[in-house]
């Protein structure tokens, strides 16, 4: 036998050699209930469906600002579809991702079975009745008016509002029946959640206070921000609280910094939404408090992000054998990035030169996609497998966790590049359609961005689809 067959294949050349390095499986299959199986998995199946319909719409319209002359269809117009993208996105998507979750990590840190399932169905359906309501009518050019994230007519937002109080009591009957004495942080603010935010549906909708352009205009201000603040952040927070150390094998750093990001969430959120209206006819003495708010806000994302970042030091081999905590890192990493930029935008030197320019544009895709987006997908790869037992292809949660990140890193730097000069243009004085020529070439990436993250978007519906749960018997076990 010659040397050269006993010679064993390069490593690197072996066509053998995965094209991925191989994650760590999920391993355990947690047990339980066929209904809480089917419930979550549901929330989290139409929550994919969504995302792509939302998404769809959302890259149409980063294709006509490269083709404007398109289509000239009013019902493909850009004022129809970009609240179509914008409210299916938040309502749709994130909404149910967020609630899929919670639906599982309520009951297991109460020790519990979820209070009702049927309830669960209930807000199910509302909720997928409110988004394709508010779609058909948003195509059909009916909407109320020029207010950013609340196109939606009254009848289509109560149908969502009403699925918010259906799950939240649901939830809170489940936290009130626990076996445990001590209420776990994440409970603290997904609840906190769901009561901010039906608080905050009623404040945005219940007329005959709203009668002019100056209270419109405030309760806007107060509406696009806490939409944000009062629903996304404690959601996905309350969320990553329970995922971050369960996939990690280990405690949270600090209960104390959790407990502290909470309250000052509550108090400097409530007041920095006029931030957004600087310079406008509100009082200024509003638009000062917002400001300062503002910069409070630097106590309760520090916390936050700073205690989620010690929990993960020297978890980073951890981190790199899984696919779904690199989403959670990123997510991390995006809450801290977008909070303090928002802080900086407040400010009336900076405000001036970004608002109503395309930097705000890539400013809410950082926070939306970076920080909700990224946390709500880790979630999913966290728990979906371990309750169905299907592993998704680790390689496609590859390419949807790198299209994903790299698109939206295309389509934030080009867009705030671009939105910078965008308002130096404007403070210039230069005739607009100067600023619109120097946008083309950041709306060219911006294009390029998109299309790579709805693609990423295909893949996670696929994934979701891999992941589907087989005919489940019913098993008694509720481990923890």
């Amino acid at each position: 036998m010659d040397q050269a067959s006993t010679k064993k294949p390069s490593a690197v050349l072996s066509p053998q050699r995965p094209l991925t390095v191989e994650k760590a499986r999920a391993g355990e299959r947690i047990a339980a209930s066929r209904h809480s199986t089917q419930l979550v998995y549901s929330y989290v199946a139409f929550s994919a469906f969504w995302l792509v319909v939302g998404t769809l719409a959302g890259q149409y319209l980063g294709l006509k600002f490269v083709w404007p002359e398109i289509d000239s269809l009013s019902w493909l117009s850009f004022g129809r579809l970009r609240p179509v993208h914008t409210n299916v996105v938040f309502w749709g998507f994130a909404s149910l991702g967020m609630i899929a979750l919670a639906l599982y990590v309520v009951p297991r840190t109460s020790r519990r079975e979820l209070y009702s399932y049927k309830l669960g169905w209930v807000s199910l359906w509302l909720m997928n009745g409110s988004v394709v309501l508010g779609t058909l009518l948003l195509m059909a050019g009916i909407n109320n008016g020029g207010q950013e994230y609340r196109e939606f007519i009254w009848p289509a937002m109560g149908l969502f509002a009403l699925g918010l109080m259906v799950s939240a009591y649901n939830l809170y009957k489940t936290i009130a029946r626990r076996d445990v004495r001590e209420i776990y942080i994440s409970n603290w603010y997904i609840l906190a959640a769901f009561l901010w935010t039906i608080v905050l549906a009623a404040i945005a909708y219940l007329p005959g206070y709203q009668d002019d352009g100056i209270s419109q205009t405030v309760v806007q201000g107060y509406y696009m921000h806490q939409g944000v603040g009062m629903w996304f952040t404690p959601m996905v927070l309350g969320l990553t609280y329970y995922f971050l150390p369960k996939l990690l094998n280990k405690p949270i750093y600090s209960y104390s910094l959790g407990v502290l990001a909470f309250w000052t969430q509550m108090l400097f959120y409530t007041m920095i939404g006029a931030h957004h209206f600087v310079f406008s006819p509100i009082p200024w003495w509003l638009q000062t408090v917002a400001i300062v708010f503002s910069v409070g806000m630097l106590v309760p994302v520090t916390a936050g992000t700073g205690n989620f970042l010690l929990t993960m030091r020297g978890s980073w081999g951890t981190i790199a054998r899984s696919y779904s905590l690199p989403f959670i890192l990123t997510g991390v990493i995006f809450y801290a990035l977008v909070s303090y930029q928002g802080t900086l935008e407040a400010f009336r030197s900076l405000n001036k030169i970004w608002h109503f320019t395309n930097f705000t544009v890539a400013h809410s895709h950082l926070s939306m996609y970076g920080f909700v987006s990224f946390l709500i997908w880790g979630g999913v790869y966290g728990l979906i497998p371990r309750l169905t037992g299907k592993e998704p292809p680790q390689f496609s949660v590859g390419v949807h966790f790198w299209l994903a990140l790299v698109g939206l890193l295309l389509y934030g730097v080009a867009l705030m590049i671009g939105g910078t000069m965008q308002g130096l243009s404007w403070i210039a004085g230069e005739a607009f359609i100067e600023s619109v020529n120097l946008m083309i070439p950041y709306w060219v990436w911006r294009a390029i961005g998109g299309t790579m993250m709805f693609m990423s978007h295909l893949i996670f519906a696929y994934n979701v689809w891999k992941m589907r749960p087989d005919r489940l018997k019913e098993t008694e076990a509720y481990n923890i």
